[in-house]
């Protein structure tokens, strides 16, 4: 019987490790101005001409983001994926239009017009949120700035976020999917800036409350979110897609989520296969286990590869590496 099965990671455990997948960062680090934008490309083409299916899901839609009702209504992006704090949405918007019809005479004119896509987190405790610092030209240059090797952690729209109470930010893992004997790959980077010290679980051990008795920390509520995006090059429709992408949250609630009212909690992915017929759906299943797996080891990459950050009011969170290290476990 023809088997669908993860069986390990990609070459750098990254979402490049998709083929043609790019990644960009630009972090502005100034006093209280701690925040960013970092930007996902399916491909280095220009991607208004040479779309790629995609899908999206909201886990909870407590979220800002751009672009989403057109990507399920017609299941293509058509434009780089920009992440960034909430209030820089529309300047990532008026970047990506800018792209797009820098690229493409035919906008506005005999095409239609472009639906940039944004995704967002609140980084207001870190940054100064409100002096709105992101501009066009700060997305555009992380666009510029995109490949196959990029940072993970406190950089580019995770300069600003915190997780589980501790630094959080940008982090990214890979599996290959094999199916029928064919290796696919899926990839998946997150934003983090979710959840209180008490729920993290770190593969099946609840960490969280024992580092919150030894730092004392405060309660407080969880109203913190993250943005999933996947890349695969596995052959997908758009309902597959969104069936992967719903898987997602099985990552998400390992690490000890329970996706709070005030939590915006969403998943945008795209597949970069082309003219290939669809996998039958009962192909799928490496691909849910791939999913959550992956979407599970990003948000521990964002934590243990995030650098101290002290932002605005002097406000600096402990990182993981920081409480592991006074705290083992």
């Amino acid at each position: 019987m023809t088997r669908s099965e993860v069986t390990g990671k990609g070459h750098s455990n990254r979402i490049t490790d998709v083929e043609g997948v790019l990644v960009g960062h630009e972090t502005l680090s100034e006093g209280s101005v701690q925040t960013g934008v970092t930007a996902v490309l399916p491909h280095g083409g220009n991607i208004f001409r040479e779309k790629v299916t995609a899908a999206s899901h909201v886990i909870n839609g407590y979220g800002k983001t751009s672009g989403m009702v057109q990507i399920e209504e017609l299941g293509e992006l058509e434009t780089p994926l920009l992440l960034t704090n909430t209030l820089g949405v529309g300047s990532c918007f008026n970047a990506l239009l800018d792209h797009a019809l820098e690229e493409n005479e035919e906008i506005g004119r005999t095409s239609g017009t472009v639906n940039p896509v944004v995704g967002e987190c609140n980084d207001m405790f870190l940054n100064d949120i409100r002096n709105r610092s992101i501009d066009s030209e700060h997305a555009r240059r992380a666009i510029r700035a995109a490949g196959r090797e990029f940072r993970e952690g406190s950089v580019g729209a995770g300069r600003g976020m915190l997780c589980y109470s501790m630094k959080g930010g940008i982090g990214s893992s890979s599996r290959l999917i094999s199916v029928d004997k064919v290796t696919y790959t899926l990839g998946v980077l997150v934003l983090t800036n979710f959840g209180v010290t008490s729920d993290l679980t770190f593969h099946g051990k609840q960490i969280g409350q024992y580092w919150a008795d030894k730092i004392k920390a405060e309660p407080h509520e969880d109203k913190g979110s993250i943005m999933i995006i996947t890349a695969t090059d596995l052959p997908v429709t758009h309902r597959q897609l969104t069936r992967i992408l719903k898987r997602s949250v099985t990552g998400l609630s390992r690490t000890g989520s329970f996706i709070s009212n005030g939590s915006g909690d969403v998943a945008i992915g795209f597949t970069t296969a082309k003219n290939h017929s669809p996998l039958p759906d009962h192909l799928l299943d490496g691909a849910f286990r791939g999913v959550g797996e992956a979407v599970e080891e990003a948000i521990f990459r964002s934590l243990q590869k995030a650098e101290p950050v002290t932002g605005r009011n002097g406000f600096r969170p402990p990182t993981w590496s920081e409480l592991m290290r006074k705290y083992p476990i």
